[in-house]
């Protein structure tokens, strides 16, 4: 793989990915673009000890615009997109609108005692996965998936690196149901300036349990016992398993763990990278067979966090749906969202039993 980084015309980082040695990278962006904005602002709150983060400026980032006015296209002609080559295998960049960013402008202050403020320091990208408009992850080769694992590698190795940061989250939003914004297959990266709430419930019941088996990994254990039951097993192979977790939240959810107990994509090596992507191409196909139309899904990387409680996470990406029926979508209504206890429709054992059918 060939890595080629270049600036774009407001100065926002974007590297090319590419399966050829002999690509070349020096189109420029020709576009005018206005400075990036300054970074968000956080508000800590004191009631649930979660921050929240004030992004203003991205009421204004595009939304679903024509597919031939795409950002995330290659640059033809007299049309200037994002990424100024004319064509691309992946492409990471620096978000136009990011919800995090390194860019402060000044301190702010306090809104009240209780709710301290602080510059949303951090940063977040764009992954494209393909120049092709029309594709999907599903559609990707087995070849183009093992370049994105490793550009996700690399993004993660590179942003943990950055002052403050302190979590890594690489994710992909797909579908108008989810709320994306842009057809254009690809996903995210977010770089956090803190332990996020999910992974902080997670490595707290993690070190809660290693505590009390005197050391025992806990999601090995339970990646352990889904594979001794089988029940729930949608697909494995030598190095990784698709189970539906018996506890699922979402009406349609699959865990794709490593075997080997791992806390970040970057640990992957050769033979688990190489074996990821045939069982995650067959399950993305199961998803859009279930009920014969492109299934709307965030797949969510679990990594480790950057500095502290590494010996307690264990990898897995976390693939789920909100669509429950070929005409319902499950809905985060009173229970969800009011008091975060999720209510499934569907029982886990179920699901797992149409995935394998589909």
């Amino acid at each position: 793989m060939k890595r080629t980084a270049i600036r774009l015309a407001d100065g926002r980082e974007l590297i090319y990915f590419d399966e050829r040695d002999d690509a070349v990278r020096d189109q420029p962006d020709r576009r005018e673009l206005p400075p990036p904005p300054p970074a968000s602002q956080l508000r800590y709150d004191p009631l649930t000890d979660e921050w929240v983060a004030v992004a203003v400026h991205r009421q204004t980032r595009t939304f679903l615009p024509p597919a031939d006015q795409c950002p995330l296209d290659p640059s033809v002609g007299d049309r200037l997109t994002e990424i100024p080559a004319p064509d691309y295998d992946v492409v990471v960049f620096e978000n136009r609108f990011p919800s995090l960013s390194g860019r402060v402008a000044d301190e702010p202050g306090d809104v009240t005692p209780f709710t301290p403020l602080r510059p949303g320091v951090g940063r977040c990208e764009v992954v494209c996965f393909t120049s092709d408009h029309n594709a999907s992850f599903a559609s990707l080769s087995p070849g183009r998936v093992r370049t994105v694992l490793d550009a996700l590698a690399d993004r993660t190795v590179a942003l943990g690196e950055l002052p403050g940061v302190e979590q890594v989250f690489c994710f992909e939003n797909r579908g108008v149901e989810i709320g994306v914004t842009l057809h254009h297959p690809h996903g995210q990266i977010y770089a956090y300036p803190f332990v996020t709430p999910r992974s902080r419930a997670f490595l707290g019941a993690a070190r809660r349990y290693a505590e009390r088996t005197l050391g025992g990994n806990l999601y090995a254990d339970v990646l352990a016992a889904e594979r001794a039951a089988g029940e729930r097993v949608v697909a494995t192979n030598e190095h990784w398993t698709a189970y539906v977790p018996a506890a699922a939240r979402w009406p349609f959810e699959v865990h794709v763990a490593p075997h080997r107990p791992v806390p970040d994509i970057p640990a992957l090596d050769d033979a688990e990278r190489d074996a990821f992507a045939p069982l995650y191409l067959d399950l993305l196909r199961r998803f859009d067979a279930l009920f014969d139309l492109p299934m709307p899904y965030i797949a969510a990387w679990h990594q480790a966090p950057v500095r502290i409680d590494r010996e307690f996470g264990h990898l897995h990406l976390q693939l789920f749906s909100i669509r429950r029926a070929k005409d319902k979508l499950k809905y985060l209504a009173g229970s969800e969202s009011g008091m975060g206890v999720f209510i499934n429709d569907i029982a886990p054992e179920r699901a797992a039993e149409l995935l394998r059918a589909a």
